[in-house]
Protein backbone atom coordinates (compact mmCIF):
# COMPACT_ATOMS: atom_id res chain seq x y z
CA UNK A 1 0.00 0.00 0.00
CA UNK A 2 0.81 3.59 -0.47
CA UNK A 3 -0.99 6.87 -0.75
CA UNK A 4 -0.70 10.54 -0.42
CA UNK A 5 -3.04 12.68 1.80
CA UNK A 6 -3.16 16.50 2.71
CA UNK A 7 -2.54 16.34 6.87
CA UNK A 8 -5.49 18.46 7.29
CA UNK A 9 -7.84 15.46 5.70
CA UNK A 10 -5.39 12.65 7.69
CA UNK A 11 -5.72 14.39 10.74
CA UNK A 12 -9.28 14.87 11.21
CA UNK A 13 -9.77 11.26 10.16
CA UNK A 14 -7.20 9.31 12.28
CA UNK A 15 -8.10 11.89 15.20
CA UNK A 16 -12.01 10.42 15.14
CA UNK A 17 -10.62 7.12 15.10
CA UNK A 18 -7.99 7.37 18.34
CA UNK A 19 -10.66 8.78 20.10
CA UNK A 20 -12.35 5.37 19.85
CA UNK A 21 -9.54 2.86 20.42
CA UNK A 22 -9.59 2.49 24.47
CA UNK A 23 -5.97 3.19 25.77
CA UNK A 24 -5.40 0.55 28.08
CA UNK A 25 -6.76 -2.92 26.43
CA UNK A 26 -5.58 -6.56 26.73
CA UNK A 27 -5.41 -7.33 22.74
CA UNK A 28 -2.55 -5.54 20.67
CA UNK A 29 -4.31 -5.16 17.61
CA UNK A 30 -7.47 -3.35 19.76
CA UNK A 31 -4.85 0.01 19.81
CA UNK A 32 -4.13 0.00 16.24
CA UNK A 33 -6.39 1.38 13.19
CA UNK A 34 -7.03 -0.50 10.01
CA UNK A 35 -6.19 1.61 7.00
CA UNK A 36 -7.90 0.16 3.57
CA UNK A 37 -6.87 1.83 0.16
CA UNK A 38 -8.40 1.73 -2.82
CA UNK A 39 -9.43 3.35 -5.79
CA UNK A 40 -8.91 6.59 -4.69
CA UNK A 41 -10.29 6.76 -1.25
CA UNK A 42 -8.41 5.33 1.89
CA UNK A 43 -10.60 4.27 5.21
CA UNK A 44 -9.67 4.07 8.61
CA UNK A 45 -11.64 2.14 10.73
CA UNK A 46 -10.88 1.53 14.73
CA UNK A 47 -12.79 -0.49 17.32
CA UNK A 48 -13.08 -1.29 21.05
CA UNK A 49 -15.50 -4.20 19.72
CA UNK A 50 -18.74 -2.31 21.22
CA UNK A 51 -17.68 0.80 19.05
CA UNK A 52 -16.51 0.94 15.40
CA UNK A 53 -15.92 3.89 13.50
CA UNK A 54 -15.23 4.20 9.58
CA UNK A 55 -14.00 7.62 8.15
CA UNK A 56 -13.47 7.89 4.33
CA UNK A 57 -11.19 10.85 2.70
CA UNK A 58 -10.02 11.06 -0.86
CA UNK A 59 -6.07 10.19 -1.14
CA UNK A 60 -4.13 9.52 -4.28
CA UNK A 61 -3.78 5.70 -3.73
CA UNK A 62 -0.11 4.87 -5.68
CA UNK A 63 -0.79 1.18 -4.69
CA UNK A 64 -3.93 -0.22 -2.91
CA UNK A 65 -3.70 -2.48 -0.02
CA UNK A 66 -4.36 -2.57 3.79
CA UNK A 67 -2.70 -2.53 7.08
CA UNK A 68 -2.98 -1.95 10.86
CA UNK A 69 -0.94 0.37 12.81
CA UNK A 70 -0.64 2.57 16.54
CA UNK A 71 -4.06 4.66 16.40
CA UNK A 72 -2.19 6.98 19.20
CA UNK A 73 1.07 7.37 17.65
CA UNK A 74 -0.11 8.12 13.92
CA UNK A 75 -1.99 10.74 15.42
CA UNK A 76 0.76 12.33 17.34
CA UNK A 77 2.70 12.40 14.50
CA UNK A 78 -0.21 13.32 11.86
CA UNK A 79 -0.58 16.26 14.64
CA UNK A 80 2.97 17.57 15.07
CA UNK A 81 3.60 17.99 11.13
CA UNK A 82 3.36 21.37 9.55
CA UNK A 83 0.24 22.16 8.68
CA UNK A 84 -0.16 21.82 4.47
CA UNK A 85 2.18 19.19 4.79
CA UNK A 86 1.34 16.13 2.11
CA UNK A 87 1.72 12.83 4.23
CA UNK A 88 2.59 9.80 1.75
CA UNK A 89 2.02 6.73 3.73
CA UNK A 90 3.86 3.48 2.29
CA UNK A 91 3.17 0.05 4.19
CA UNK A 92 5.86 -2.82 3.87
CA UNK A 93 4.07 -5.79 4.79
CA UNK A 94 7.12 -7.85 4.76
CA UNK A 95 8.90 -5.90 7.46
CA UNK A 96 5.82 -5.29 9.04
CA UNK A 97 6.35 -1.36 9.37
CA UNK A 98 5.08 1.52 8.17
CA UNK A 99 7.23 4.13 7.02
CA UNK A 100 5.16 7.95 7.55
CA UNK A 101 7.08 10.68 5.00
CA UNK A 102 6.49 14.73 4.97
CA UNK A 103 8.48 17.31 3.84
CA UNK A 104 11.92 16.32 6.09
CA UNK A 105 10.57 13.62 8.29
CA UNK A 106 10.33 9.85 8.48
CA UNK A 107 8.90 7.65 10.18
CA UNK A 108 9.11 4.02 10.93
CA UNK A 109 6.14 2.53 12.99
CA UNK A 110 5.40 -1.38 13.13
CA UNK A 111 2.56 -2.95 11.87
CA UNK A 112 0.18 -5.60 12.77
CA UNK A 113 -1.56 -7.92 9.82
CA UNK A 114 -5.15 -6.82 8.53
CA UNK A 115 -6.72 -10.09 9.11
CA UNK A 116 -6.16 -10.22 13.09
CA UNK A 117 -8.51 -6.66 13.32
CA UNK A 118 -11.91 -7.01 14.15
CA UNK A 119 -14.54 -5.93 12.17
CA UNK A 120 -17.93 -5.27 13.82
CA UNK A 121 -20.56 -7.58 12.45
CA UNK A 122 -22.97 -5.93 10.16
CA UNK A 123 -27.14 -5.97 11.58
CA UNK A 124 -30.02 -6.44 10.09
CA UNK A 125 -31.60 -2.75 10.52
CA UNK A 126 -35.43 -2.73 11.53
CA UNK A 127 -35.14 0.84 11.22
CA UNK A 128 -33.66 3.25 8.84
CA UNK A 129 -34.19 6.81 8.60
CA UNK A 130 -32.55 10.55 8.11
CA UNK A 131 -32.66 13.49 11.33
CA UNK A 132 -30.86 16.95 10.61
CA UNK A 133 -27.66 16.97 12.53
CA UNK A 134 -28.82 20.10 15.13
CA UNK A 135 -32.10 17.96 15.84
CA UNK A 136 -29.63 15.11 17.24
CA UNK A 137 -27.43 17.40 18.54
CA UNK A 138 -29.89 19.08 20.72
CA UNK A 139 -31.48 15.37 21.89
CA UNK A 140 -28.30 14.61 22.78
CA UNK A 141 -26.16 17.68 24.56
CA UNK A 142 -29.16 18.46 26.33
CA UNK A 143 -29.72 15.27 28.27
CA UNK A 144 -26.07 13.91 28.22
CA UNK A 145 -24.94 15.54 31.84
CA UNK A 146 -27.64 13.69 33.48
CA UNK A 147 -26.75 10.27 32.38
CA UNK A 148 -25.40 7.77 34.95
CA UNK A 149 -21.59 6.67 36.30
CA UNK A 150 -22.85 4.09 38.54
CA UNK A 151 -21.65 1.26 36.98
CA UNK A 152 -24.21 -1.28 38.88
CA UNK A 153 -27.24 0.18 37.15
CA UNK A 154 -25.83 -0.27 33.73
CA UNK A 155 -28.97 0.78 32.24
CA UNK A 156 -28.75 4.27 33.21
CA UNK A 157 -25.60 4.56 31.52
CA UNK A 158 -26.57 6.29 28.38
CA UNK A 159 -29.11 8.21 26.61
CA UNK A 160 -32.43 5.97 26.14
CA UNK A 161 -33.88 7.14 22.47
CA UNK A 162 -36.81 5.97 21.69
CA UNK A 163 -40.76 7.32 20.20
CA UNK A 164 -43.41 8.24 22.18
CA UNK A 165 -46.12 10.62 22.14
CA UNK A 166 -45.51 14.40 22.89
CA UNK A 167 -48.28 17.27 22.90
CA UNK A 168 -49.23 17.34 19.52
CA UNK A 169 -48.56 13.56 18.68
CA UNK A 170 -45.52 11.46 17.83
CA UNK A 171 -41.66 12.91 18.61
CA UNK A 172 -38.44 11.22 18.91
CA UNK A 173 -37.33 11.76 22.22
CA UNK A 174 -34.09 11.36 24.63
CA UNK A 175 -34.07 10.74 28.35
CA UNK A 176 -31.36 10.22 30.68
CA UNK A 177 -31.74 10.05 33.89
CA UNK A 178 -29.11 9.10 37.31
CA UNK A 179 -31.92 8.76 39.76
CA UNK A 180 -31.29 12.53 40.90
CA UNK A 181 -31.98 14.64 38.16
CA UNK A 182 -33.58 13.76 35.16
CA UNK A 183 -33.41 15.09 31.43
CA UNK A 184 -36.07 14.87 28.77
CA UNK A 185 -36.20 16.27 25.35
CA UNK A 186 -38.06 15.90 22.04
CA UNK A 187 -37.72 16.75 18.63
CA UNK A 188 -39.95 16.32 15.63
CA UNK A 189 -40.68 12.86 14.37
CA UNK A 190 -38.48 12.54 11.38
CA UNK A 191 -39.96 10.44 8.35
CA UNK A 192 -39.80 6.45 8.50
CA UNK A 193 -38.98 6.79 12.73
CA UNK A 194 -41.89 5.63 13.63
CA UNK A 195 -41.42 1.96 14.03
CA UNK A 196 -37.94 2.55 15.10
CA UNK A 197 -37.28 0.50 18.64
CA UNK A 198 -36.25 2.11 21.78
CA UNK A 199 -32.60 1.68 22.88
CA UNK A 200 -29.95 2.71 25.21
CA UNK A 201 -26.98 4.77 23.33
CA UNK A 202 -24.03 4.05 25.60
CA UNK A 203 -22.34 7.29 27.17
CA UNK A 204 -18.83 6.74 25.09
CA UNK A 205 -21.22 6.37 21.73
CA UNK A 206 -22.74 9.88 22.28
CA UNK A 207 -19.39 11.48 23.04
CA UNK A 208 -18.10 10.09 19.42
CA UNK A 209 -21.42 10.70 17.77
CA UNK A 210 -21.22 14.70 19.18
CA UNK A 211 -18.62 14.90 16.80
CA UNK A 212 -20.45 13.97 13.57
CA UNK A 213 -23.26 16.33 14.59
CA UNK A 214 -21.61 19.67 13.49
CA UNK A 215 -22.79 20.72 10.44
CA UNK A 216 -25.71 22.43 10.33
CA UNK A 217 -26.74 21.27 6.98
CA UNK A 218 -25.94 18.07 7.11
CA UNK A 219 -28.53 14.85 7.51
CA UNK A 220 -27.57 12.06 9.23
CA UNK A 221 -28.54 8.80 8.08
CA UNK A 222 -29.99 6.51 11.17
CA UNK A 223 -30.26 2.74 11.35
CA UNK A 224 -31.43 0.92 14.82
CA UNK A 225 -31.57 -2.83 15.68
CA UNK A 226 -32.56 -4.40 18.57
CA UNK A 227 -28.77 -4.77 19.45
CA UNK A 228 -26.91 -1.92 17.46
CA UNK A 229 -27.60 1.82 16.29
CA UNK A 230 -25.62 3.48 13.66
CA UNK A 231 -24.91 7.05 12.15
CA UNK A 232 -23.76 7.63 9.37
CA UNK A 233 -22.70 11.10 7.41
CA UNK A 234 -21.30 11.00 3.86
CA UNK A 235 -17.78 10.70 5.08
CA UNK A 236 -17.75 8.97 8.84
CA UNK A 237 -20.16 5.88 10.02
CA UNK A 238 -20.32 5.23 13.79
CA UNK A 239 -21.67 1.67 14.64
CA UNK A 240 -22.31 0.75 18.35
CA UNK A 241 -23.75 -2.03 20.02
CA UNK A 242 -26.59 -0.48 22.26
CA UNK A 243 -26.73 -1.03 26.48
CA UNK A 244 -28.48 -4.47 27.44
CA UNK A 245 -30.91 -3.74 29.85
CA UNK A 246 -34.72 -1.86 30.11
CA UNK A 247 -34.35 1.73 30.63
CA UNK A 248 -36.99 2.81 33.72
CA UNK A 249 -40.11 4.12 33.93
CA UNK A 250 -39.10 7.46 33.71
CA UNK A 251 -42.88 8.85 33.15
CA UNK A 252 -43.45 7.86 36.76
CA UNK A 253 -40.96 10.48 38.16
CA UNK A 254 -42.04 13.82 36.01
CA UNK A 255 -44.24 15.80 38.53
CA UNK A 256 -47.67 16.43 37.26
CA UNK A 257 -48.86 18.61 39.99
CA UNK A 258 -46.36 21.05 40.61
CA UNK A 259 -48.42 24.25 40.80
CA UNK A 260 -45.58 26.73 42.83
CA UNK A 261 -44.11 28.70 39.55
CA UNK A 262 -40.74 30.63 39.84
CA UNK A 263 -39.51 32.74 36.58
CA UNK A 264 -36.08 34.15 36.71
CA UNK A 265 -33.14 34.87 34.35
CA UNK A 266 -31.31 31.71 33.38
CA UNK A 267 -27.95 33.16 33.52
CA UNK A 268 -28.40 35.18 35.99
CA UNK A 269 -29.87 31.85 38.07
CA UNK A 270 -26.84 29.98 37.20
CA UNK A 271 -23.44 32.94 37.84
CA UNK A 272 -25.87 33.18 41.50
CA UNK A 273 -26.06 29.65 42.30
CA UNK A 274 -22.38 29.16 41.14
CA UNK A 275 -20.94 32.45 43.28
CA UNK A 276 -22.88 31.11 46.56
CA UNK A 277 -21.91 27.47 46.18
CA UNK A 278 -17.99 28.73 46.48
CA UNK A 279 -18.11 28.60 49.61
CA UNK A 280 -20.18 24.97 50.20
CA UNK A 281 -18.38 21.92 51.39
CA UNK A 282 -17.32 20.08 48.35
CA UNK A 283 -19.33 16.84 49.49
CA UNK A 284 -22.73 18.13 49.45
CA UNK A 285 -22.54 21.17 47.84
CA UNK A 286 -26.49 22.00 49.18
CA UNK A 287 -27.82 25.34 48.28
CA UNK A 288 -31.15 26.87 49.70
CA UNK A 289 -33.62 28.71 48.02
CA UNK A 290 -36.06 30.97 49.86
CA UNK A 291 -38.82 32.12 47.66
CA UNK A 292 -40.84 34.99 48.65
CA UNK A 293 -43.31 37.65 46.90
CA UNK A 294 -40.86 38.24 43.94
CA UNK A 295 -37.85 37.67 45.25
CA UNK A 296 -35.26 35.23 46.03
CA UNK A 297 -32.79 34.39 48.11
CA UNK A 298 -29.49 31.72 47.51
CA UNK A 299 -27.44 30.47 50.50
CA UNK A 300 -25.18 28.28 51.76
CA UNK A 301 -24.13 27.63 55.19
CA UNK A 302 -20.92 25.62 55.43
CA UNK A 303 -19.97 25.35 58.75
CA UNK A 304 -16.24 24.73 58.29
CA UNK A 305 -15.57 27.55 55.27
CA UNK A 306 -17.82 29.99 55.91
CA UNK A 307 -21.66 31.29 54.92
CA UNK A 308 -22.61 32.70 51.34
CA UNK A 309 -25.83 34.77 50.53
CA UNK A 310 -27.28 36.01 47.15
CA UNK A 311 -30.97 37.98 46.46
CA UNK A 312 -32.42 37.73 42.87
CA UNK A 313 -35.13 39.84 41.24
CA UNK A 314 -37.73 36.65 40.75
CA UNK A 315 -41.80 36.31 39.03
CA UNK A 316 -42.57 34.26 41.40
CA UNK A 317 -46.09 34.89 43.55
CA UNK A 318 -47.22 31.91 45.63
CA UNK A 319 -46.44 30.47 49.29
CA UNK A 320 -43.28 31.15 50.84
CA UNK A 321 -40.99 28.10 50.55
CA UNK A 322 -37.31 26.85 51.42
CA UNK A 323 -35.97 24.37 49.49
CA UNK A 324 -32.41 22.78 48.94
CA UNK A 325 -30.08 21.60 45.95
CA UNK A 326 -27.17 20.14 45.24
CA UNK A 327 -25.36 22.94 43.67
CA UNK A 328 -23.95 21.24 40.63
CA UNK A 329 -26.99 19.55 39.70
CA UNK A 330 -28.80 23.22 39.75
CA UNK A 331 -25.76 24.47 37.35
CA UNK A 332 -25.86 21.75 34.95
CA UNK A 333 -29.41 22.05 34.60
CA UNK A 334 -29.45 26.00 34.33
CA UNK A 335 -26.53 25.56 32.00
CA UNK A 336 -28.88 24.04 28.98
CA UNK A 337 -31.15 26.70 29.04
CA UNK A 338 -30.78 28.56 25.39
CA UNK A 339 -33.83 31.21 26.14
CA UNK A 340 -33.61 33.61 28.87
CA UNK A 341 -35.90 32.42 31.08
CA UNK A 342 -35.92 29.80 32.91
CA UNK A 343 -39.09 28.43 34.67
CA UNK A 344 -38.93 26.28 38.43
CA UNK A 345 -42.27 24.11 39.03
CA UNK A 346 -41.96 23.38 43.14
CA UNK A 347 -44.40 21.47 44.71
CA UNK A 348 -43.05 21.13 48.27
CA UNK A 349 -39.55 21.21 49.84
CA UNK A 350 -39.74 17.50 49.55
CA UNK A 351 -41.01 16.78 46.52
CA UNK A 352 -38.97 16.77 42.79
CA UNK A 353 -39.17 19.97 41.32
CA UNK A 354 -39.59 20.19 37.39
CA UNK A 355 -37.38 22.82 35.59
CA UNK A 356 -38.10 23.98 31.45
CA UNK A 357 -37.25 26.90 29.16
CA UNK A 358 -39.94 29.20 28.83
CA UNK A 359 -43.09 27.89 27.68
CA UNK A 360 -41.61 25.68 26.02
CA UNK A 361 -42.30 21.71 26.91
CA UNK A 362 -39.84 20.24 24.53
CA UNK A 363 -37.47 20.24 26.82
CA UNK A 364 -37.98 19.02 30.79
CA UNK A 365 -35.56 18.55 33.17
CA UNK A 366 -36.45 17.02 36.91
CA UNK A 367 -33.91 17.69 39.95
CA UNK A 368 -34.67 16.13 43.15
CA UNK A 369 -34.06 18.51 46.69
CA UNK A 370 -32.19 17.72 49.29
CA UNK A 371 -32.10 18.10 53.16
CA UNK A 372 -30.76 21.19 54.23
Amino acid sequence: MKISIERAVLLKAVSQAQSVVERRNTIPILANVLIEAEGDTVQFRATDLDIEVVDKANAMVERAGATTVAATTLHEIVRKLPDGALVTLTDDSAAGRLTVEAGRSNFSLATLPREDFPVMASSEYSSNFSAPAPALRRLFDKAKFAISTEETRYYLNGVYLHVSDGEDGKVLRAVATDGHRLARIDTDLPASASDMPGVIVPRKTVGELRKLLDDDDMEIAVSVSETKVRFATPSITLTSKVIDGTFPDYTRVIPQGNTRKLEVDASEFAKAVDRVATVSSERSRAVKLQLDEDRLVLSVNSPDSGAAEEELVVAYNDERLEIGFNAKYLLEIASQVDRENAVFMFNSAGDPTLMREGGDTSAVYVVMPMRV
